[in-house]
């Protein structure tokens, strides 16, 4: 069944959880999709996870794009989100509403997510105008690493955790169709989860959400260096790749591979007339 904004609010009204996970290519969208998650995030991760920087900031709207194109044709069912990227919704309204419709029109996606709160709420609001679902996110926004000094929990003060409501009530009010909560305290993003009408995703927020992300990097235990304390390891495919990868290298330096059942084969008559008349 195709996954929507309504099939995903009646996961909600219903109590059942919502699946999503990150993608960035064709291959992954695809078995994933077939897996049956029910939304797939494009994440602005792919910055860090498939281009190699130190934050999602570098990340540009033709790399959101390029990675979201392929994701969106190997998603079949998959309910598919693009994240937009730093500065492609904060300058202006317009800026929002036209980069929004871009990841839609030529990526292929089927709603967008930015991050932020109240100072976005106009922007949900065009955006939404525009007939474009939005995914709200709040709690640890990567895009805002530098005035947070660093990707730290967010919400653990009173004021902070009220901040937090606040703003999550906002974004409802603006149009936002769901919210990702980001490394939140679990009893805070509960709270906000029974207090909303609209879907929270979870991700380092707890088992109170209404569903949850990972990055699929993370959760396949693809991550080089620290994996964080929220993503459980559900399967070391890192494992499976560099004992494929050192075989490989091994069996081809050694004249192993290819063997004879991975080549093809010509008539020796052929070969014998061929070395002829190369004598």
């Amino acid at each position: 069944m195709k996954n929507t904004v309504a099939t995903m609010l009646k996961q909600k009204q219903s109590g059942e959880k919502i699946t999503m996970l990150t993608a960035y290519d064709y291959t992954t969208a695809k078995i994933q999709d077939e897996c049956g998650v029910n939304s797939i995030l494009v994440g602005d991760s792919l910055g860090m996870t498939m281009l190699g920087y130190d934050t999602t900031l570098p990340v540009t709207m033709d790399d959101m794009i390029h990675h979201t194109k392929a994701v969106a044709r190997g998603a079949v069912n998959a309910f598919v989100v693009a994240d937009m990227p730093f500065m492609s919704y904060q300058a202006s309204i317009y800026d929002a509403v036209v980069n929004a419709g871009r990841l839609i029109k030529e990526g292929g996606a089927a709603a967008v997510k930015l991050e932020g709160g109240a100072e976005v709420c106009e922007q949900i609001r065009a955006i939404v105008d525009s007939s474009i679902p939005v995914v709200a996110h709040l709690g640890l926004t990567p895009q805002s690493v530098n005035a947070f000094g660093g990707f730290k929990v967010q919400g653990k003060t009173y004021d902070k955790a009220r901040k937090i409501v606040e703003d999550a009530l906002k974004i409802q009010e603006a149009g936002a169709c769901a919210v990702v909560l980001e490394c939140v305290p679990a009893k805070l993003a509960e709270i906000i989860s029974h207090k909303l009408v609209i879907p929270t995703i979870g991700i380092g927020a707890g088992n109170g959400c209404d569903g949850q992300v990972l990055v699929y990097q993370d959760m396949l235990g693809l991550t080089t260096g620290h994996t964080p304390k929220f993503a459980k390891i559900f399967a070391d495919a890192g494992e499976v790749f560099r004992k494929g990868f050192t075989a490989y290298i091994e069996e081809t330096k050694n004249g192993v591979f290819p063997a004879e059942e991975h080549t093809f084969s010509i008539d020796d008559e052929i070969i014998e007339k061929l070395e002829e008349e190369l004598k």
